[in-house]
């Protein structure tokens, strides 16, 4: 693929483009099925909308739980054997990312300046690990709920209580954290990471003033 565009950065591949709209479409039907577990659509009427009556079927939602689920756990496996792969640890969590999400939130809020970044934010590094954490737990859970219903498999009932129970908040984590995810487009200093997740460019005069580190970093590559 040409990495090269007037005026653009090429900030996210063709890979990491692939992982994060399967994640996304694989966590959303798996929330949509995984409230039709408990079951919430009968209870509160939902499945009397038009075209949602199929929400209160209970096999159906199962059926699309489980290959939702498969879908997840091979992009996870998929993400984490290419960033092993090709060394790519930009997105993980560094030390001082706290304070430093507090500086870069009070200068959005008072339109001061920003301290310089890498490829990515304080905030979304610790965003980043907070979704994995979460959805490995989800992931982690999920598997002992499923073996549960397998004939010779034998767990103990504190074992599937606990993971229920986990399984559940996580579920309502993810949930909040999605929902930061999708209102941190609001800011509007936000909004030009949005085609890096569609193109996988952005605007070069945004790294610049943005992610300056970063910046710094490709302009030596291509120097050399």
């Amino acid at each position: 693929m040409n990495r090269t565009k007037k005026n653009k950065v090429y900030r996210q591949s063709r890979s990491n483009r692939f992982v994060h709209w399967m994640t996304a479409l694989s966590i959303f039907a798996l929330i949509i099925s995984g409230f039709g577990q408990m079951p919430m659509y009968k209870r509160y009427n939902i499945t009397k909308l038009p075209g949602a009556e199929w929400l209160g079927e209970y096999s159906l939602t199962l059926v699309m739980h489980y290959l939702a689920a498969i879908v997840l756990v091979l992009i996870v496996f998929y993400h984490i054997f290419v960033h092993l792969l090709q060394k790519q640890f930009d997105a993980l969590p560094k030390r001082g990312d706290g304070k430093e999400s507090i500086k870069i939130i009070k200068a959005m809020i008072t339109k001061g300046e920003e301290p310089p970044s890498e490829k990515y934010l304080a905030e979304q590094r610790l965003a980043y690990a907070a979704i994995g954490l979460t959805v490995l737990a989800l992931i982690g859970t999920g598997f002992i709920k499923m073996a549960k219903n397998v004939a010779l498999i034998t767990i103990p009932h504190t074992v599937v209580f606990w993971s229920t129970t986990i399984h559940n908040i996580a579920t309502f984590i993810l949930l909040f954290l999605i929902i930061s995810h999708l209102a941190a487009f609001v800011i509007k200093a936000n909004r030009k990471l949005l085609p890096g997740m569609f193109t996988g460019y952005v605007d070069e005069e945004y790294v610049k003033e943005r992610h300056s580190l970063w910046y710094e970093k490709i302009k030596e590559k291509k120097t050399q």
